[in-house]
């Protein structure tokens, strides 16, 4: 795998991934009992926007940084932003955190994050940073696999954690690929713990692509599903990535309301001529 979130970190993708990750986990923290969070692909979990990497696209000049001079913005872009200006200087935003480390900034002392990365150089950069969290497991391996008994359904000592999240957020290297092996993992996570919510990123190239994939999401065995799409450029852009999207099963009550205020913000924020914003229900809520 040649893939680094480095040279990603900060842009439009994250902007709404990380907006949706937060409200997530902000959702969860209305109960007092304590929750699981996994994050499939955690990569390294900071950033350093003035870095190599980062410089060489500037894709962070394009996402988080043109939000940070936009005015009236809705209470969860608010949110988004404080969490991301917590990791630098007062006035200054040198590094961006990946979302491992937004979730692990949101939990609480009674919270648990398993985060997984199967690159060794990004899975030892992980442990360095939770060193000293003991709320945070870092496990260099496939996240995938995590997903199956191996983590799923979490437990801390003997007790069952019965509420939490599982991010889905690979690096789409397979392509079209990526897409039967979510579905399975998702299917079969669902069967072992059927409460959580489950959160998956996945870029827009061509809309019409994912049609496919978005069936096979409405047929899981859910309680709903809904995706919230930013796509920052027209559909029919020559340059290869067009937006993102999450694809959110379970999601909490109301979220997609919180979310609707938001998308078209982002989209006259971040985007360029002919840029438009969705949300949708795949799966109505049961």
């Amino acid at each position: 795998m040649n893939y680094r979130h480095a040279f990603h970190a900060g842009n439009h993708a994250d902007v709404l991934k990380h907006i949706v990750l937060l409200a997530l986990v902000d959702a969860l923290k209305r109960k007092d009992t304590p929750f699981f969070v996994l994050d499939t692909h955690a990569g390294r979990g900071r950033y350093l926007l003035g870095g190599a990497e980062s410089r060489k696209t500037s894709e962070a000049d394009e996402g988080v940084f043109r939000l940070l001079d936009a005015p009236h913005l809705p209470a969860l872009v608010e949110a988004y932003l404080r969490a991301v200006q917590a990791n630098n200087p007062v006035g200054a935003l040198v590094a961006y955190p990946g979302s491992p480390l937004l979730v692990a900034q949101a939990m609480r002392d009674q919270d648990r994050l398993a985060a997984c990365e199967l690159q060794p150089e990004e899975a030892a950069a992980l442990k360095d940073l939770f060193a000293h969290d003991p709320r945070v497991a870092v496990h260099a391996r496939d996240g995938y696999g995590a997903m199956k008994k191996a983590l799923l359904p979490p437990r801390a000592g003997t007790q069952r954690i019965a509420r939490g999240l599982v991010l889905i957020d690979p690096p789409y290297e397979a392509q079209d690929a990526e897409y039967p092996q979510i579905i399975a993992a998702l299917r079969d996570a669902l069967e072992r713990w059927p409460a959580a919510t489950y959160a998956v990123w996945y870029p827009i190239k061509q809309r019409r692509t994912l049609q496919p994939f978005f069936r096979k999401a409405a047929a899981l065995p859910s309680r709903g599903a809904f995706v919230a799409e930013l796509q920052v450029r027209p559909d029919d852009s020559p340059l290869r990535l067009t937006g993102s999207g999450m694809l959110v099963l379970n999601p909490p009550w109301q979220l997609e309301h919180a979310l609707a205020p938001v998308l078209p913000v982002l989209a006259a924020a971040l985007g360029e001529a002919g840029a438009s914003q969705r949300l949708e229900w795949l799966r109505p809520p049961a």
